[in-house]
Formats: structure tokens, sequence, C-alpha cells
């Protein structure tokens, strides 16, 4: 018999009684401290909040599937989208271990990077984030153990995917309320920073042409259609300033105009594409500038069901290794294809987050609230809200380590535990018309573009050939 020390009612009085203290990670002792020390969770968290069975008492293990007729034993720790999936809409997740090695749920170099840099950011008379001495960040998280939501909200924005340089296969599948397909794209996304760099030279910021100082810009970011014909070479470019309370400039490429025109950056809630769910706001779940929304604020903290990682004993779960250009599995809805195939497990601890559209008058969201993983303080799941306070949209992101028994996408930095940490799959869900935008993380695009990262003999390669308006150009024609 395994008696615990520490139970339910142990874990629970905890988090209700820490949420009027703030944050401060951990249950057992600081989470941080434990991770500098091992670069793993389990000394800093109860047995029952390791395991979901312990959690459940064994109504829900390892192993199992989450279906309708389970999910209300585990309602509350999941978004109220999630559970509305799972328990109308024929959604199926399976149940994933936790993950306890933190170096499979970031990419090493940045926790690295995170934990090096610590006590040197502050917040400057804007809010931005900059060094002691007023410096853009260095890289890495400035905030292990933030104290306030901006913290946690700012540490996100300025790495999105956390690598210097990140090149994303996308296959996009747009489909109405029963699963049916009306449109199918397929692109592929880059991202360079500009400042925030930790791995590729030059580092921490990246002189430019345009930038000669390298510290003006936070991120340059791309994205070229390759499928279908109708919209092939359709291309767009975002350069974001480091200043979080500018816009970024909005360029685009047409096929039909043979020009790059530049477009309105401030109308951030429309549509990036016919057919679409998706706004360039909900772009890595915060994809506006930080200090263009505000009123952030701690709503929630406690254990969470989440897509945070697959099980990498099964080459079922999680990242596909077998089938050609990585191709998930699709259920649900009428025609069975409504969701990905997707495996949740039990977060130990979250931080959830709600912050509103102040910098944007006419903004179809009144606020957006985000849970994130207080293991990396990486945003997982998104629900927006529409004008009436009414839940609309969700934006969830599953990852992975893309490491299995039957195959391994190696991290370009060495010394990589495990294999390539990135998001592997999102559902961009409009739970009120109940129609779904599905992207999933692929090998290749259509045009023999392939999924990379800090490629490139320096980080100056990528920012030429793939994120300035002469690139976009180039590769649109």
């Amino acid at each position: 018999m395994h008696i615990m020390k520490y139970g339910p009612g142990f874990t629970r009085r905890h988090f209700l009684q820490t949420m009027g203290a703030g944050f401060s990670a951990g249950v057992l002792r600081p989470l941080w401290d434990v991770i500098a020390e091992t670069g793993r969770i389990e000394r800093a968290y109860p047995d029952e909040l390791l395991d979901i069975g312990m959690y459940t008492k064994g109504k829900i293990n390892v192993g199992d599937k989450l279906t309708a007729d389970n999910v209300d034993l585990v309602k509350d720790l999941m978004d109220e989208i999630t559970y509305i999936q799972i328990k109308q809409q024929g959604r199926v997740c399976d149940i994933a271990p936790t993950e306890k090695d933190v170096y499979r749920l970031n990419p090493p170099e940045y926790l690295d990077a995170s934990m090096r840099h610590q006590g040197m950011a502050k917040f400057d008379e804007k809010g931005n984030v900059t060094t002691q001495d007023g410096k853009p960040w260095v890289g890495g998280l400035p905030w292990v153990n933030p104290t306030e939501a901006g913290q946690v909200i700012a540490a996100h924005n300025l790495s999105w995917g956390r690598y210097d340089v990140a090149q994303y296969c996308i296959d996009e599948y747009d489909m109405d309320a029963d699963g049916n397909e009306q449109y199918h794209y397929n692109f592929w996304w880059c991202e360079v920073a500009g400042t925030c760099r930790i791995s590729m030279d030059p580092k921490p910021y990246m002189p430019t042409p345009n930038d000669k100082s390298g510290e003006g810009v936070l991120r340059y970011q791309s994205a070229v259609w390759d499928y279908p014909n109708d919209v092939k070479g359709t291309s767009i470019l975002n350069i974001w300033p480091y200043d979080a309370t500018k816009y970024p400039d909005f360029f685009g490429y047409l096929p039909a105009f043979k020009r790059v025109r530049r477009f309105p950056t401030n109308q951030r809630f429309e549509p990036v594409i016919a057919g679409s769910t998706f706004y360039l706001t909900d772009a890595w779940m915060t994809g506006d500038p930080t200090l263009t929304w505000g009123n952030f604020k701690l709503v929630g903290r406690g254990p969470a069901l989440l897509a945070t990682n697959g099980d990498p004993a099964r080459d079922d779960v999680g990242w596909n290794a077998v089938n050609d250009n990585w191709r998930l599995e699709r259920h649900g809805g009428k025609t069975g294809k409504k969701f990905w195939n997707s495996s949740f497990s039990l977060v130990p601890e979250v931080f959830v987050v709600e912050l509103e559209p102040t910098g944007y008058p006419r903004a179809p969201y009144s606020k957006k609230r985000i849970w994130y993983d207080a293991r990396t303080i990486a945003p997982i799941t998104m629900n927006s809200f529409d004008r009436r306070g009414q839940v609309w949209k969700q934006w969830e992101a599953g990852f992975d380590n893309f490491s299995k028994n039957s195959g391994k996408v190696h991290n370009s930095q060495a010394g990589a535990s495990g294999g390539m940490w990135s998001w592997l799959y999102v559902h961009s869900h409009d739970i009120q018309s109940g129609r779904i935008t599905s992207f999933q993380h692929s090998q290749k695009t259509a045009g023999g573009m392939t999924d990379k990262r800090n490629f490139g003999a320096d980080g100056l390669e990528a920012y030429t050939q793939y994120t300035t308006e002469a690139a976009i150009r180039r590769l649109g024609t």
C-alpha cells in the first residue's frame, strides 16, 4: 500500500491559500530551485500532482482515453471549450504521463539561458522588458518566478517559439461545424529573432541594414502559401519593434498585383486567409505587442489537463513519425475529421491569466484567458471572449518532443535532451458557429520547403532569405 504524505485536500488548500499571494510556482519547494538542481520537477510537487491516476483515485489513468463518458471526472482541469468538444462533439483524447524532465518541455538552451540570466530583468518606464542597464532583453525567460501577470505575458511574447530562427511547415484545414472540409492550405511560417538571441551569432542582438544597432527589432516573421494554386505565392511579413507599445510593420505580397503592399497593422482581428478562423492576434495566443493589451491579472492557479507532451513510449500518441509528412490522424464531428488525435497530460501547476485589448477600441474580443504551464511559462490554451463576455474561440496548441521509438527529429543544438521541442498541432475553434481551423506541424510543404530551426551560417542568412520585403517578393514569384 502506498500512503501519500500529501493528499488531494493538501494541494487544493495550497492553491486556494496562495492565490492571493500571487505566483511562486511549486508546492513542496520553489519549482525553479528544484529545476536548477536536477532539471526535473518531482521535488517541487506531491505525488498526486505528478500522476493523473493518483489525482483521480484511479478513475482515470495514464493510457486511458478521455471520452464523453468520463470527462466529467476531470472537468475542473480543463477549459470550457475542451469540455464541450469531448462531452458533445465526439472528441477523444489519450492520457499521457506527466513529463517530469523539464528539458523535454522547451529547448534546453532556452531554459539554460533563463537560469543564467536571472536577476537581470526589469520593466522600463513604458513597461518594456529590459536589462538592469536599460538594454533590450538578452534571451531566455526574464522571470522564472514571476510575481505578476504582466511578467508572464511579456516573457512569452519576447520569444514565441523559443528558438533564434524557426521555420515551420504547416497544413491548414478549415471546416464547418460538422467537420466538412471547406478549405485546405499549405504554407510555411518563419520567425527570426532580432533581439533576445541565445544560440546564433550575432547575439544577443542582430544588426541589419534597417536596424543598425540590432536593438530596435524584436522579431521578423513571414509566411508564404504554397497550396492551392489560386493562393500560391501569397505572402506576409511582420517586422516587430522591440518597443511593445508600437504595432508591427505589416507587408504582403499578392501574386495578382505582383508587388509588395503595406497593410493596416492594427486590423488584427480578421481572418488571415479566406475560410480561416485564425486572426493575427491569435498567433501563439498573444499575437500582438504586449503593451497594446492591458489589465493583466491572475485569475487561477492549480493543476490542469493540457496537451503539453506526447507519450514517448507510444508511437500512436502525439507526434507521428511513421506517417508521410508526419500526418496526424483525425476524428470527431459528424465526418470523423473535426479534431486531431491528441494526448493530454496532468500539468502539476498552471497560471491562468486574463488580458484585455486596451489598444484596440473596436476589437471583437473583450478579453483573452490563457493557461500557462508553470514549468516553462509557455501558453498552452487560450479562450477568447466576445464583447458580451461570452466565450467565443479557443486556440489550443499541442506540443511534443518529436522523439519516439520509431524516429526522432534532432534539435539543432548540441546536448539536447530527447528530440526537438515544438508545437505539434493547433485547434482554432469558433465555438459559437462551430467552425474550426486546424493546423498541423508538417515535415515539408508542397513547394519543397522543410521544417528546420537555427539554420544557416548565421542569423542574417535566414533574415535575408525569408524575412525582408525583397524576400517575400522573390518567394511569391
